[in-house]
């Protein structure tokens, strides 16, 4: 099993879904193959795939590989998630997904930033940092990822998402 095979198979299937591979690999365990596909994209709300987003993702690679004659019968493991929190953010499009979220900035200087994603250009991005916004050229940037925060602020949009249903029963 090839990677470009794979890629060739799962490509325009992902784009249907309005997803893109973030990374694709291929290894083994045992005598089946381990095929792990990395998603990533806008989602519904600009901020990456829900996981009803990857489910259904999944669900099409998988028939897909199944009926693919080039990946004829050869046993094989599908692992289909999202690029995943910690992976580095290295494009606008990953800033701009990250919108509202703490990150680390290594910069080229040798300084490093943490703060809080407020927009994102093309070639910047700008940090609330400790209440100050900071403008980073994306050039400078060395290395940045988010950092994992297990009480970060909601915004409206992920408030209401997470909102509880009404409880009130229409009891007559």
């Amino acid at each position: 099993m090839r990677d470009a095979d794979v890629a060739a198979i799962v490509g325009p299937i992902v784009e249907g879904l309005n997803l893109e591979i973030d990374r694709l690999k291929i290894g083994s365990a045992g005598s089946r193959a381990v095929v792990q596909i990395y998603l990533d994209g806008d989602g519904a709300t600009g901020s990456g795939p829900s996981l009803d987003d990857i489910a259904q993702a999944t669900r099409a690679i998988s028939r897909a590989l199944d009926d693919a004659p080039s990946i004829g019968d050869a046993p094989y493991v599908l692992e289909v998630s999202s690029r995943g929190v910690t992976r580095p953010l290295t494009e606008p499009k990953h800033f701009r997904r990250n919108a509202t979220r703490l990150i680390q900035a290594e910069l080229r200087d040798g300084t490093s930033v943490t703060g809080r994603i407020v927009t994102t250009t093309d070639d910047a991005v700008t940090l609330d940092v400790v209440g100050v916004e900071q403008v980073l050229a994306l050039a400078d940037l060395r290395h940045a990822v988010v950092q994992i925060e297990l009480n970060r602020p909601l915004t409206p949009a992920e408030e209401a998402a997470f909102a509880a249903p009404d409880d009130t029963d229409d009891e007559e």
